[in-house]
């Protein structure tokens, strides 16, 4: 493309993976910068790609290839150097006909070529790592990136690299629910309404499964009778934990997966949830009391650190799973419920902490003319 015919509106490319974590806040930066009059297009793989039917349509899509040796057998791993490679020249092909601007990478292998083909071509680039504790590949650019944004705080980097703290970007639908009054429980007539939200994520959510219902079984008689349940359980796990809050007399709905997780964690009392930034990240900026499950297999244990500042700032109890049994549990879920001024002194805690500016924040570190 020739100077003459490259658009006027500067170009943004952003590197992202197939998850939710990482394509959460890569969608709100995009939202943004559109706004802003940038042109931005998406950089991902086949299994990335069929995760961004929620980016605008305005954002170009760009389908390389990548691969992870996490998977499959030893012809798989094998060939993983050879589709990596043939990404990055995809991506250096694409980037010299349209140049960008900068390159964001959000993290996750399906970043990986486009962020070689940006340092191999000089172009501007940052990383925004959503977790407590650096990723794999996003801790393999560090020391090659002109910026890393880090969505929670304190984050821990490689040695010699500086973050920048401009909080984890949250949907829209989280935004316009942003310091929603909180109604603890206790208020209302009769004693009010009691709702639970259990959110768990696409991995590791059985233990939330096994666990939740058993423990708010074991509640007084008084709260059971008050209580509404909304549970994110994986397909396979909906009929027994359907039947589980059934036969407990509590009234339930289980489903794979709600689209309307902002308007439950308004209305809720209460959210049990794995620790993973996003949804972290939604519980502060609307602001709700919350125990914390971290997922013990995750990457160099980064749901502890992402539940940390949570914790220490009063809005949430965290319970490892190796101490996590029904009956830590229900004694949890019972104390915040029934004390209306702690369940409000946490949902005001966790305010605290909510970042609801952070797309904001990661554009304006993406358009500073000093790039």
């Amino acid at each position: 493309m020739s100077a003459a015919q490259r658009p006027a509106q500067p170009l943004c490319l952003i590197a992202a993976g197939g998850t939710g974590g990482h394509m959460f806040p890569a969608q709100s930066l995009a939202e943004v910068l559109l706004a802003r009059g940038w042109r931005v297009k998406l950089s991902t793989d086949e299994r990335g790609a069929r995760y961004a039917g929620a980016f605008p349509a305005q954002v170009a899509r760009e389908v390389v290839s990548s691969a992870t040796t996490a998977r499959g057998g030893a012809l798989a791993r094998f060939a993983v150097p050879l589709r990596i490679g043939a990404g990055i020249l995809a991506a250096r092909r694409a980037m010299q006909a349209d140049r960008p601007a900068v390159v964001v990478g959000f993290g996750g292998y399906p970043t990986i070529p486009a962020m070689s083909a940006a340092l191999t071509l000089r172009i501007p680039r940052m990383i925004h790592e959503q977790n407590g504790i650096m990723g794999r590949v996003n801790a393999a650019f560090a020391r090659r990136v002109d910026r890393v944004a880090c969505g929670t705080w304190p984050t821990v980097l490689p040695p010699g690299v500086q973050g920048v703290h401009t909080g984890n970007p949250v949907r829209q639908a989280v935004l316009d629910r942003a310091a929603a009054p909180y109604m603890p429980p206790g208020a209302g007539p009769e004693g009010g309404a009691l709702k639970l939200l259990v959110i768990g994520g696409s991995q590791g959510a059985r233990v939330l499964s096994d666990m939740v219902p058993e423990a708010a079984a074991g509640l007084p008689d008084e709260m059971r009778a008050r209580l509404t349940v909304s549970h994110q359980a994986r397909a396979e796990d909906v009929a027994r934990v359907t039947a589980a809050y059934a036969q407990a007399g509590i009234a339930a709905q289980v489903q794979p997966f709600f689209d309307d997780v902002p308007q439950r964690l308004e209305a809720c009392q209460l959210v049990v949830s794995r620790a993973g930034a996003s949804s972290i990240a939604d519980i502060t900026v609307i602001g709700r009391p919350a125990i914390l499950i971290p997922y013990a297999a995750a990457t160099g244990d980064h749901q502890t650190a992402n539940a940390r500042a949570l914790a220490e700032s009063g809005g949430a109890v965290v319970l490892p799973e190796s101490v996590l049994d029904a009956e830590s549990l229900r004694r949890d879920m019972r104390d915040i419920l029934s004390d209306g001024d702690r369940a409000f002194g946490m949902a005001a805690a966790a305010l605290t902490l909510g970042r609801p500016d952070a797309a904001q924040r990661l554009a304006d570190l993406v358009t500073e003319p000093t790039r």
